[in-house]
């Protein structure tokens, strides 16, 4: 591989927009994102395939950047590293927008063949579909492009096919009539998961249900009396409940009441369900439009198949199985829709009508008021993509025994064969798996995999790979239908780890890819896909997907609120790497990413980190303007000079802290790690100390320190140092993205260190104490020093020239320092005695000096009154509170940096 600019001059100005297209256009050309490593140790990560209908969100941003990391940290070590990529099918994403495309020109699904549409949506795919590929390009993701992974793909959809047909075999997969959440937009059943909890406004109305004749309650009433947020179900009502304990109804448990509206005589039933301090302790059961009544229904003893069903699939009211829904409300819509009433006004005026409504009344000015009902805040379904209310809908569908899939996976937690980092979300996930639900995975949908289910006249199932399979299982001349149904998207990504290597089939990517060796996701995804792919894992293969989980958190606006499209608070990371460029984004990514704790976003940190690609860039002319080139080793050099010893013990043990924080998955320190070297130890400090001194000694160390802090940081800014390093030296056949990972073959020489860690001390006192009393900055000083430490007199005798040049330090005495005015500066163990006679104006810098402590110490007197006052902290608007607190905390440094300054003058 070879770049165009090699041995060129690095440019004055950093420019991320041309480097980063040129490079990832380089990469994937010469297929650097998995080189030919055959006999290498493997390392294995999937990425949580986006929707094939998606665009790269924040979210996606951080997610990848994390990954991307760790694939280009394990690459550089020599692994033969495979991030696997691909999008998923998203079956009711994918649908919505092709049907939308078609609704656009007056066009719908219907007027199509199941055959012809989804003709449609795979044009739409190859046209339109994985715009996000290219977007993860953007953000520098080293992914396998070449072996792209789409969950519709052939040998995909045979790993899906297979995986239903041994889950039927294994007794896994069933076909159940249960209720499930059925979004009458989409027309599908979709997953709790997919159900969004919203708080709206609604209504509780209070009704009289009728005992049958004769019978009458102890208090001598002759009904009922339920309450109810959904009057329109009472045309499914199959019981009234109560309390096995209530004395007020135990004398008419097992008798009957009468439905007003429908004249249905339904059973009184005992069930724990009913709650005696809840309205009158009587609950009406629906067990056809209820989650909690389908189990109570159970209870009572009455099977899924005769529970009653009032609705079709639009939501609008049919006929029930015993025909006793009058005639009126057949057609109409559950609720009110555009201006006109549906079902439940319906049932309410005639409750109303024949005195079965009760009213609600309110006491107001000392007048009664009659309302229907009694308002309240209602918690409501709503799917997540059709955006209605959903309906509890009794229907026939395919359930995966999701209990029995979960223990494996509960197990290899609890013992820890799978880690889950942070260990905090263990607590979450147990809870979840141990109180797991069956698995609805049929989606009335067309796109999608179809379910591998034949049926004869009688109903009966045939499950089998083929048609011709599904026929030998049935016997000749009977005649079978293919189910319409496919599979919910999850149950195919699921498969991700392995299927995308190959599997079933017995491959050498699975042999040696499988298990994978991490996966990085969001905690949001947790159960959605994380736990499920750990199911399918477990019993598909009889391994765990992978070792490791790690789930880091979301990315917030700045004020912590969670993004949404309503808020307007979204963040286009495009716009992101448009304005600081792709490195500066993912190391702020990284830095930010504290286990177990969101991101809050902060384009200022991000402008900051383009300003450190800024430094190292500048740095890179320095050395480069000043004969430092490429290293020729890996191995650190030969240093004798204290200062290259120095910064060769520093890479050493910042290549030690960054080892051990990316074994961690401690990103934040890992990226704070190298900030601190590269701005602080290395631009900061090392340069300036070898200004005007650099030696051919001092040039092969030099080379090789930029070296490895180019490698050590390429995972987290990649393109900026792949440009960088190929500039600096001509390695055409050695781009960074497969150098090798540091290995200094060194140790850290402890005087070395000892001293210059000295100077850097002494330098950054004496610069704090000049510009505490007004003194210029290149101001030569002379100190006194009359006993200095064993590493002071080293100092001394070894680093003059350094203390002249750096710490401005013209001359230091070792004997006591003369009377008068002075300043005391620290190093170490060490006080040095700077006279300030002649100097400045002691008197009128003490003046100055103690005017600016009391102001600071009156404020922060004032400020302290304030935030003790717990009115204030309550009810200011945070960001009232931040600020004092942040006001607080500068005078209170600002007092203790005025008091030193004080004592410095004596």
């Amino acid at each position: 591989m070879s770049s165009e600019h090699n041995n060129e001059t690095i440019d004055r100005t950093f420019d991320p927009a041309a480097i980063e297209a040129k490079w990832y256009a380089q990469w994937e050309e010469h297929g650097l994102f998995r080189p030919e490593r055959g006999e290498a140790e493997a390392f294995t990560i999937v990425n949580p395939p986006p929707n094939v209908t998606g665009s790269l969100h924040i979210g996606h941003a951080l997610d990848n950047t994390l990954q991307d990391i760790v694939v280009r940290y394990e690459r550089l070590r020599g692994k033969d590293a495979l991030w696997v990529v691909g999008v998923d099918h998203a079956g009711i994403a994918t649908q919505m927008v092709v049907e939308r495309q078609l609704e656009a020109k007056q066009d719908k699904r219907t007027n199509y063949s199941r055959e012809e549409f989804v003709d449609k949506v795979w044009e739409w795919k190859d046209e339109s579909g994985g715009q996000i590929t290219g977007q993860l390009r953007r953000l520098g993701c080293s992914m396998d492009w070449s072996r792209e992974q789409f969950t519709m793909d052939d040998h995909f959809s045979k790993a899906v096919l297979t995986t239903f047909v041994r889950l039927h075999e294994d007794g896994l997969i069933y076909r159940d009539k249960r209720l499930v959440n059925w979004d009458p937009k989409l027309k599908t059943a979709i997953s709790d998961l997919e159900v969004e909890q919203q708080t709206i406004p609604g209504s509780f109305w209070h009704i009289r249900y009728p005992l049958e004749d004769g019978v009458t309650l102890d208090s001598g009433a002759d009904f009922i009396q339920v309450a109810t947020t959904r009057p329109e179900t009472m045309l499914a009502d199959m019981a009234v409940a109560v309390h096995p304990t209530d004395e007020r109804y135990k004398s008419v448990v097992g008798k009957h009441v009468i439905l007003p509206i429908t004249g249905r005589k339904v059973p009184i039933v005992a069930d724990e369900h009913a709650d005696p301090e809840l309205g009158s302790g009587c609950v009406k059961i629906t067990p056809g439009h209820d989650f909690n009544d389908f189990e109570v229904g159970k209870r009572a003893g009455i099977a899924p198949a005769d529970m009653l069903n009032m609705l079709d699939a639009d939501a609008n009211v049919c006929q029930t199985a015993d025909g006793m829904v009058p005639e009126e409300y057949l057609g109409l819509h559950r609720f009110k829709r555009d201006g006109t009433d549906g079902a439940r006004e319906l049932v309410v005026q005639r409750l109303k009508d024949s005195g079965h409504l009760i009213p609600h009344v309110v006491e107001k000015d000392g007048e009664r008021i009659e309302h229907d009902a009694e308002p309240r805040q209602i918690a409501t379904p709503f799917g997540d993509r059709g955006g209605v209310v959903i309906e509890p809908w009794l229907t026939d569908q395919w359930y995966v025994d999701a209990e029995q899939l979960a223990a494996a996976p509960i197990a290899a937690v609890k013992s820890g064969e799978v880690e889950i980092v942070p260990k905090s979300w263990e607590k979450t996930f147990f809870n979840w798996m141990e109180n797991i639900q069956p698995w609805c995975v049929s989606r009335q949908l067309w796109w999608g995999h179809r379910i591998p289910a034949w049926y004869d006249a009688e109903g009966n199932a045939y499950v089998a790979m083929t048609e011709e399979e599904a026929q030998a299982k049935a016997g000749e001349g009977v005649e079978l239908t293919r189910d319409d149904d496919v599979l919910d998207t999850w149950f195919s990504s699921a498969l991700w780890p392995f299927a995308t290597l190959g599997w079933p089939d017995e491959t050498a990517l699975v042999d040696k890819h499988y298990p994978n060796d991490l996966l990085i996701s969001g905690f949001d995804i947790l159960f959605f896909w994380d736990a499920r792919m750990m199911m399918m894992g477990r019993h598909l293969t009889g391994q765990n997907p992978w070792p490791r989980l790690y789930l880091h958190g979301l990315v917030r606006a700045p004020d912590g609120q969670k993004m949404s499209k309503s808020k307007g608070n979204v963040v286009d990371p495009l716009g992101l790497i448009d304005q600081y460029g792709a490195d500066a984004l993912r190391f702020f990514m990284a830095a930010m990413e504290s286990q177990g704790r969101d991101i809050k976003m902060d384009n200022s940190r991000v402008e900051g980190y383009r300003n450190f690609a800024t430094k190292l860039w500048n740095a890179a002319r320095f050395c480069q303007s000043n004969g430092i080139t490429a290293s020729k080793t890996i191995a650190a050099p030969e240093a004798n000079h204290a200062v290259n010893r120095w910064i060769v013990g520093e890479v050493i043990e910042t290549q030690a802290t960054l080892d051990k924080a990316l074994a961690d998955l401690r990103f934040d320190a890992a990226a704070n790690t190298l900030y601190h070297f590269v701005w602080d130890r290395f631009c900061d400090w090392y340069l300036e100390l070898i200004k005007g001194n650099i030696d051919d000694e001092t040039r092969a160390v030099a080379g090789w320190a930029l070296d490895q802090i180019l490698v050590m940081l390429h995972p987290f800014m990649p393109f900026v140092t792949e440009e960088l390093w190929s500039l600096l030296g001509d390695r055409a056949d050695y781009p960074l993205i497969t150098a090798k990972w540091p290995d200094p073959q060194a140790e850290v020489d402890a005087q070395a260190k000892a001293e210059i860690d000295y100077v850097i001390a002494l330098t950054t006192a004496l610069r704090s104490a000049k510009n505490e009393l007004g003194l210029p900055p290149g101001a030569k000083l002379e100190a006194w020093i009359e006993s200095p430490s064993d590493t002071g007199a080293s100092v001394l005798d070894n680093q003059a020239a350094a203390l002249e040049r750096v710490a401005r330090l013209s001359a230091v005495h070792r004997t006591a320092a003369p009377a008068g005015a002075s300043m005391q500066v620290a190093a170490g163990s060490d006080a040095y005695i700077v006279p300030l006679e002649g100097l400045i104006d002691i008197d009128a810098e003490k003046a100055r000096l103690t005017k600016a402590l009391a102001a600071s110490e009156k404020e922060a007197k004032a400020l302290e009154g304030r935030l003790g006052n717990a009115k204030f902290v309550e009810k200011a608007k945070p960001e009232a509170v931040e600020k004092a607190r942040a006001d607080h905390a500068h005078h209170t440094a600002e007092i203790e940096r005025l008091r030193a300054a004080l004592g410095r003058l004596g």
